[in-house]
């Protein structure tokens, strides 16, 4: 049986990672792996989600199963936070939300309510988007295509490209949307965008599947849920997955949601009852620490203050990064407008060079990023801006620009 498999080459994130912990030279930069990291480049635990946990340890007295739907109180909690706490969808009883193993797990879950619901229909993503969206999606079994969202030239979207690829889908076409922070752009819509996308959308019958994995990290916690928040309130049904990794810092304990929102209470309850069946083919019960750590976060006024103290704090960081690494750009490299990395929201831009630079970077400055250029911004610190700002203009100044 086994003699027959074929190695795989190896993830190129994962790839990139240990090649950048095996690198012994104290100069290199790690602007591949998407994790957060602080001024001293760690990723740290927010002191809220320490306290939380701290208390959660000591008043836990089973580790027993929580059932397939996971954490109710969590469920709860974080519909909530993604719909806000007055949200007519969940007054009116049209939102389920179950627990997922991260946002990984969420996306995965609700392609397979898509294609149990509807076979025939396409999941169709950005170019680009994440790109472990592809395979978590069609391996489902459902089929995907792609609409035009990033153009290089701007470093913004295409809107008007994307708005006539969405007009040409059919009824029942799903839609991959980033709610905020989009992965591996940066370039997020803005509001008046969502409104025009929601009267598309609306028209022409399409199903939304909002994936909104940095709610708090781009423009703040409100602002970041309003495409989401907005197509909850005007439209019969959509998907939304949430993770927690990057603003509860809970990357290892794989903490997400996938919710449905549904034109009616009745609809709602047999979609979650979809979900459960579902879940328990999948991995039966997820796993309960991080989603009871968020519980507590989020059900204590001075843990909750607390985490959006800090979470405000890491936006700023990543903000106040991209100011300056703009400005130290513009000084070494004053041929080259890399002005849109200021105009980004999030941890991600793609930077713009060819993969021969970006593997002339690694190779000879010890500064990683993926082959597509794809940089994590909070990466950087502001004691290596200028090192990293020195090393593209040396590569830039040996090879002509991408395209």
């Amino acid at each position: 049986m086994f003699e027959r498999l074929e190695l795989i080459t190896a993830d190129s994130i994962l790839s990139l990672m240990a090649a950048f912990r095996a690198d012994p030279d104290p100069r290199k930069v790690d602007l591949g792996v998407g994790v957060y990291r602080d001024d001293r480049g760690e990723t740290p635990i927010p002191a809220a989600v320490r306290a939380a946990e701290s208390a959660l340890l000591a008043r836990q007295t089973t580790k027993t199963y929580v059932g397939p739907a996971g954490n109710l109180g969590f469920n709860a909690e974080i519909a909530r936070l993604a719909l806000g706490a007055g949200h007519d969808a969940l007054g009116a009883g049209r939102v389920r939300t179950i627990q997922t193993p991260g946002g990984c797990g969420a996306l995965r879950l609700g392609a397979e309510l898509i294609r149990f619901a509807s076979p025939e229909s396409t999941v169709h993503v950005s170019a680009p988007t994440w790109v472990n969206h592809v395979p978590l999606l069609s391996g489902s079994g459902i089929r995907l295509e792609t609409y035009p969202y990033y153009d290089a030239g701007s470093g913004g979207v295409q809107f008007q490209k994307m708005l006539a690829a969405l007009e040409r889908l059919p009824p029942r076409a799903v839609v991959l949307l980033h709610a905020s922070c989009h992965n591996p752009t940066g370039a997020d819509l803005s509001q008046g965008e969502w409104r025009e996308i929601l009267t598309l959308v609306r028209r022409r019958q399409l199903v939304p599947f909002i994936d909104m994995a940095y709610q708090g990290l781009g423009e703040g916690l409100e602002a970041d849920a309003f495409g989401l928040r907005l197509f909850s309130a005007e439209l019969p049904e959509l998907l939304f997955a949430v993770s927690c990794s990057k603003n509860f810092g809970l990357y290892r304990e794989r903490t997400g949601a996938l919710g449905v929102v549904c034109e009616s209470k009745a609809h709602a309850d047999a979609a979650m009852s979809q979900l459960v069946r579902l879940t328990r083919t999948l991995w039966s019960m997820p796993p309960d620490h991080g989603a009871a750590i968020v519980e507590a976060v989020l059900t204590d006024p001075a843990l909750r203050r607390q985490w959006t103290d800090e979470l405000d704090a890491m936006r700023n960081r990543i903000g106040q990064l991209r100011r300056e690494v703009v400005r130290s750009l513009a000084e070494r490299c004053p041929g080259r407008d890399f002005g849109f990395i200021a105009r980004h929201h999030g941890m991600f831009s793609l930077f713009g060079i060819a993969t021969p630079q970006v593997r002339e970077l690694r190779a000879q400055h010890h500064i990683y990023m993926i082959d597509d250029s794809r940089m994590n911004v909070a990466g950087l610190r502001r004691e290596n801006l200028d090192y990293f700002a020195r090393a593209v203009s040396e590569v830039l100044a040996a090879s002509p620009p991408a395209g």
